[in-house]
């Protein structure tokens, strides 16, 4: 990575991380809330891998794109949460140069890659409702392993890459007002000109944030038209929960991160935009399981089918 620092300034070899080390009262709250959001995560989506793999009525595109989803959001979770929740245990938590950058290029890999992943469930979902007779034949395997490695190559091109090579100087600044390293928060400590690179994250943001998610409500809304021809009422009603259910997740991932990092930004990183950064780095990842494959009766008779061969 590049970092071009003057001559006469301090070069920077940690970052200190601020958070919320000056209430100790909230400290302690937010690690016992951040504790409980990430064993969550961690169980319920680790339990969702593992019914897919031993279940093999679960071995098609949808929930191949699902435990796809937990991985990311496990992998997620793991690279900032048991970092963050150390850092609410001590006053003054610190993190060296090279581990934020890693860190901050890794997170947002993985959640660019979230971003391509919800689109793609979204018009999975599309093709199984509108052209039931030619899904497997249109979502087929290799469709499937391509949209996925597809996500992760662009999702490395579109953000660790221009993290890397944006040639930047702290000037001995480095005092992150968050509780990891958030890349808006690092940013606001650089002195050099970022303008020509600030305009290539805005570039980047609309394509991996806004068009997906407007690729998702164009999706669900043209789901919901189909879903509105079911004769039966029950089913109708069925539906509609099921889509709304996920819209939920999908507006919260995706509208907290356009509301960090599409919105104009400001010279300081205002304490709302931690709270804010909360959604989309623990309470969505949580909430996944839950919406996505918890609340579906083949994977609740999958774990049924499972517990009960252990019992036996």
């Amino acid at each position: 990575m590049n970092n071009l620092e003057k001559e006469n300034y301090t070069k920077i070899t940690q970052f200190i991380l601020v958070g919320v080390s000056e209430q100790p009262l909230l400290q302690i709250i937010l690690f016992l809330l951040g504790l409980t959001m990430y064993l969550i995560t961690v169980i319920g989506n680790s339990l969702i891998i593992v019914v897919i793999i031993l279940d093999s009525r679960l071995h098609t595109p949808m929930y191949f794109f699902l435990s796809n989803l937990s991985l990311l959001d496990i992998c997620g979770s793991t690279g900032t949460a048991p970092q963050s929740l150390i850092n609410c245990l001590q006053d003054y938590p610190s993190i060296s140069y090279n581990a934020c950058y890693a860190e901050m290029g890794i997170s947002m890999c993985l959640a660019v890659t979230e971003c391509f992943l919800l689109s793609i469930m979204a018009y999975d979902r599309f093709i199984a409702i509108s052209r039931p007779l030619r899904y497997t034949l249109i979502m087929n395997k290799t469709v499937c392993l391509s949209l996925t490695m597809a996500s992760w190559v662009i999702a490395f091109f579109t953000s660790a890459i221009p993290l890397l090579v944006m040639p930047v100087s702290f000037c001995g600044h480095n005092v992150v007002n968050h509780f990891a390293c958030e890349m808006q928060a690092v940013l606001k400590l650089v002195c050099s000109d970022l303008s020509t690179g600030l305009i290539l994250m805005f570039i980047g943001s609309v394509f991996t944030l806004i068009l997906p998610f407007g690729f998702i409500i164009i999706s669900y809304l043209r789901i919901l038209t189909a879903v509105l021809k079911i004769p039966s009422v029950e089913g109708r009603l069925k539906a509609f929960s099921t889509c709304g259910s996920h819209l939920t997740v999908v507006t919260i991932y995706y509208g907290t991160l356009i509301y960090v990092y599409v919105k104009p930004q400001s010279k300081e990183y205002e304490d709302k935009d931690k709270l804010i950064s909360i959604f989309y780095g623990a309470v969505t990842p949580m909430l996944n399981p839950l919406i996505y494959t918890l609340r579906n009766k083949d994977v609740k008779g999958a774990l049924r089918k499972i517990a009960g061969k252990s019992k036996a």
